[in-house]
């Protein structure tokens, strides 16, 4: 691990004891409807902390994590995980804030406000995030990796397609047929049958054409 990749994970873990310790010192000393000015201050200087830290604890963290991830898979399978922790680490740190502050949010409540945007968000954008989810179960299951020669069989893309995997992303996987490069939804690369060949032939990008060869495809044509 690099030096900076270390300054990171010390960073975020700094900052996520400084989070803890402003939301331990402003639920305890803090009080926002008291009648003096002391404990108002702490409630919201304690928030104002645990805030940034908070931000700062989730983007070092996040960012770690997702290098780890690259370095043990592919890029986008490190987008995806910081993608998912930053998301996590934010809720989690405006649920802290809420509660020092004394707005204190309940199950109840979390469970409307996330069923309301589940739906909103699940018919928002249905194609998306079938294709985000789709993207980080390829990107774990590894039924294929990036420079692979698969066969592809699916319905809705026309019947088979023989190609060599390029890139794996949040959104497509590219691929290179013989036509050229095509760009194909991870929803529908995982509801395809996949299948690796035993002995991978040569990818047509690769192919250089010897010089003997050029010579010998027009005999005779010196002669003209």
């Amino acid at each position: 691990m690099t030096a900076p990749r270390k300054h990171g994970w010390l960073i975020g873990i700094i900052a996520g004891l400084l989070a803890v310790a402003a939301l331990v010192g402003g639920k305890d000393y803090g009080n926002i409807h008291a009648s003096t000015l002391n404990p108002k201050l702490i409630v919201w200087i304690s928030a104002a902390v645990l805030l940034v830290s908070g931000v700062v604890a989730t983007r070092q963290i996040a960012s770690a994590l997702g290098h780890l991830i690259t370095l043990q898979s592919i890029a986008a399978a490190g987008a995806a995980v910081r993608l998912i922790v930053t998301c996590i680490g934010y809720l989690v740190v405006i649920i802290a804030v809420f509660e020092v502050l004394g707005l204190g949010v309940t199950v109840d409540h979390l469970l409307v406000v996330g069923g309301l945007a589940g739906v909103v968000l699940g018919i928002a954008a249905q194609q998306s995030l079938g294709n985000l989810f789709a993207a980080i179960v390829l990107l774990f299951s590894r039924p294929f990796r990036v420079g692979d020669h698969i066969r592809i069989r699916s319905g809705p893309l026309g019947g088979v397609f023989d190609v060599w995997v390029l890139d794996i992303g949040l959104v497509y996987v590219t691929v290179r047929t013989e036509d050229g490069e095509l760009k194909i939804p991870n929803s529908a690369m995982l509801a395809a049958g996949v299948g690796h060949f035993k002995s991978a032939p040569e990818d047509p990008e690769d192919k250089v054409l010897p010089e003997d060869d050029a010579g010998d495809q027009a005999p005779g044509m010196k002669d003209l």
